[in-house]
């Protein structure tokens, strides 16, 4: 049997997700997370890649009222305690309000033709290091990753020239970029939980 580990991007995984109408919590990506792997492989490791949703308070773009985001990283340290499951968190930063239609008219605009613009920060960078770990310790002998960002390339190319097999795991309506296919050895159509 093959040892393999599973890298899931969360923010990927999440969109596609919700594009499929489920329910996106702990149970589902555990569940998502297992169906990516084979009976011919064991299952050394699940590294989950996300953030935690964003606390601050900002004023609104056109009123300039305080807007307060608030969230809990309860389902984050609720995914980390499940067997075999480590949680790399990246941060997310808040970027300021979008318009949410472009081009903006710009009489009588109200706060709600706008949206919070966040940008998540340093999930691709430990993606690329774990990737980089695994292939430099021999710990695995395949990755099975869950992404659709091209960021991860170098890592992915290294690992592929230390011995490792790399394989995108393609979930319904998952459109991977053809670079990263260039730099895999496999893709695996994965379906969703309960389907």
């Amino acid at each position: 049997m093959l040892r393999v580990s599973v890298l899931i991007d969360g923010g990927h995984l999440r969109v596609l997700a919700r594009l499929a109408g489920h329910n996106y919590n702990p149970d589902f990506i555990e569940k998502a997370a297992h169906l990516c792997v084979e009976a011919d492989e064991f299952l050394l490791r699940i590294l989950y890649y996300d953030c935690a949703p964003y606390n601050g308070i900002h004023k609104l773009p056109i009123s300039g009222l305080a807007h307060e985001f608030a969230g809990s990283d309860h389902w984050l340290r609720d995914l980390a305690a499940r067997n075999l499951f480590a949680v790399r968190r990246g941060v997310l930063k808040f970027r300021g309000f979008k318009p949410k239609r472009v081009p903006i008219a710009a009489a009588a605009l109200t706060d709600d033709d706008f949206r919070p613009d966040f940008e998540q920060k340093g999930v691709d960078m430990r993606i690329g290091l774990d990737i980089a770990n695994h292939a430099e310790t021999g710990s695995v002998e395949r990755i099975i990753l869950v992404s659709g960002d091209t960021d991860c390339l170098p890592a992915l190319k290294q690992a592929r020239i230390k011995g490792l097999q790399v394989v995108l795991a393609a979930f319904p309506n998952s459109r991977i970029p053809p670079e990263l296919l260039w730099h895999a050895d496999f893709q695996r159509r994965v379906g969703w939980p309960g389907a």
